[in-house]
């Protein structure tokens, strides 16, 4: 279903046929890559042209872990293309450097453009006029890419795999390529450590045993997000288990409410980073959540996940959660505000006496 409003349909069909006039543009003028030629020679440093959301960043985690476990020496450079994934990255030791490729262009050049890289990785599967323009600028030896019609001609080899694969998989995919061997569980996100403030420590301390259930009250899009008196509606539905809220800067004020009001939810600080929200989700028995970067901490984590989604397959098969349990809960509107508190509680029924194996890693 496509609630879009009627007007924006035709802005973002033209938008569409600028990106792929744009890509036939540097199809016809720049020198023809063959799409199948194999990896040869020393890998020393890589360009990751890296997604503009979090959760985006989130699933490149395992990448880089790989390749960084695999070729301890290896440069990790991650070419960003918005604040969110830039910061995200800064603080990982995994990575060698950040370079933000829409701003200071004279740092830009000197840092990325100048040089030459072994390997460069476009991870997005469909035509972007930036990706794309950064995916010919950078000079690299190999180029990869995954197959789309608006990418022939443009890379040195094409990754073939269906358009619907899971995100995390598709990012691994270039692994192969380079002769490393990685397990899918390998490709389960992971999130690099940061110093954690004393009032967070003591709070995982004091629900290391309580296994409470979580709710994500945040939402990266209006038409994500669900009105805090469901969210309070929810928790009322369950007398007996206790919660704990997580959300971004923008909500405190709600989350403080809902502590205030609500006797079962646990009061917490808030997080400062998505490392503080992963340490978290790996201490709850459940997490209820918007479709969010909440979804992919949730599978780095271990922890099932009970996830509120708009009628948008692409987005569940491409960005849902990873090796986890879960149970998606769809709009009959295609706007998640209009999911019913019941269908939820329905849906955590089914996860909330399911005990975790005892194999599965729920530290991040």
């Amino acid at each position: 279903m496509n609630t879009a409003p009627a007007s924006a349909i035709p802005k973002k069909k033209k938008k569409r046929q600028l990106r792929q006039a744009f890509a036939r543009t540097l199809q016809r003028l720049t020198p023809k890559r063959a799409g199948n030629t194999p990896f040869t020679g020393n890998l020393n440093t890589i360009a990751i042209l890296a997604q503009e959301k979090l959760g985006d960043s989130v699933l490149l985690t395992p990448l880089i872990r790989t390749l960084k476990k695999t070729f301890p020496k290896l440069e990790i450079h991650i070419i960003a293309f918005s604040r969110a994934s830039a910061e995200f990255f800064q603080s990982d030791p995994d990575i060698t450097a950040v370079h933000m490729a829409k701003k200071e262009p004279r740092t830009y050049q000197k840092e990325v453009l100048s040089k030459q890289f072994d390997v460069l990785f476009n991870t997005k599967d469909h035509p972007s006029t930036h990706f794309l323009l950064q995916s010919v600028l950078i000079k690299a030896r190999w180029k990869v890419g995954h197959a789309n019609n608006f990418h022939t001609g443009l890379f040195d080899q094409l990754i073939q795999l269906d358009h619907n694969t899971h995100m995390a998989l598709k990012n691994c995919a270039i692994l192969p390529l380079l002769a490393v061997k990685a397990t899918e569980k390998e490709c389960r996100p992971s999130l690099a450590p940061s110093p954690l403030p004393m009032e967070m420590q003591i709070f995982l301390r004091q629900i290391e045993n309580k296994h409470p259930t979580g709710i994500n009250i945040s939402a990266g899009e209006a038409n994500r997000s669900w009105p805090k008196e469901k969210w309070k509606a929810l928790v009322d539905l369950f007398p007996e288990e206790r919660f704990v809220v997580l959300c971004g800067p923008n909500e405190l004020i709600e989350k403080k409410n809902l502590e205030r009001i609500c006797p079962t939810v646990i009061p917490s600080p808030a997080t400062r980073n998505l490392y503080e929200a992963s340490l978290i989700v790996a201490k709850l028995k459940l997490l209820v959540t918007p479709d969010t970067s909440l979804i992919h901490i949730a599978s780095a984590a271990g922890t099932p996940v009970v996830g509120l989604y708009r009628e948008a397959p692409q987005d569940i098969s491409r960005f849902g959660p990873f090796l986890i349990p879960s149970e998606l809960v769809i709009s009959p509107t295609g706007e998640v505000s209009d999911i019913a508190p019941n269908s939820v509680k329905k849906a955590m029924e089914k996860l909330l006496p399911r005990e975790l194996p005892a194999s599965w890693e729920t530290s991040v």
